[in-house]
């Protein structure tokens, strides 16, 4: 199962997209911990792609979320920045720098795709779904 959803390029959008992860993900029922570790990550994915990359050509950011087998599969795509996004090792009393060290930690694995001039920065994490209940399966 999975969902696309633009937002504008504004701080207001990272609330937006963890409400809307969250309700899918307990919707499809994936366990109440894994979908805690998706919001986050979906959290400093966005945060990131907003402070320091420019929007996509049409003035939004791109937050799409992969749920099959157990792992969820987040990503945020923008329109790119001067460097690549990379895990920061800042010191203890340094403001920032720790988002990607936090994905790095919760994710399986971490990446970014380029696309043009769209720059994707995508984790894959553990999501099973929760004990006693089936997972949904897509209307077929």
């Amino acid at each position: 199962m999975s969902s696309v959803v633009l937002l504008p390029y504004a701080p207001s959008s990272v609330a937006v997209a963890r409400q809307r992860l969250s309700t899918e993900l307990q919707e499809w029922g994936v366990f109440s911990g894994a979908i805690d570790d998706a919001v986050l990550v979906v959290s400093e994915l966005l945060s990131n792609a907003l402070r320091h990359a420019h929007p996509l050509p049409s003035g939004m950011v791109r937050v799409a979320w992969f749920w099959s087998d157990d792992v969820v599969e987040v990503a945020v795509s923008d329109g790119g920045a001067a460097t690549e996004p990379r895990a920061g090792r800042p010191t203890l009393s340094s403001l920032g720098g720790r988002g990607l060290g936090i994905v790095e930690f919760v994710a399986q694995k971490w990446g970014v795709r380029h696309e043009g001039e769209v720059t994707t920065v995508w984790a894959v994490l553990p999501a099973p779904h929760t004990v006693g209940e089936p997972a949904l399966k897509e209307a077929g």
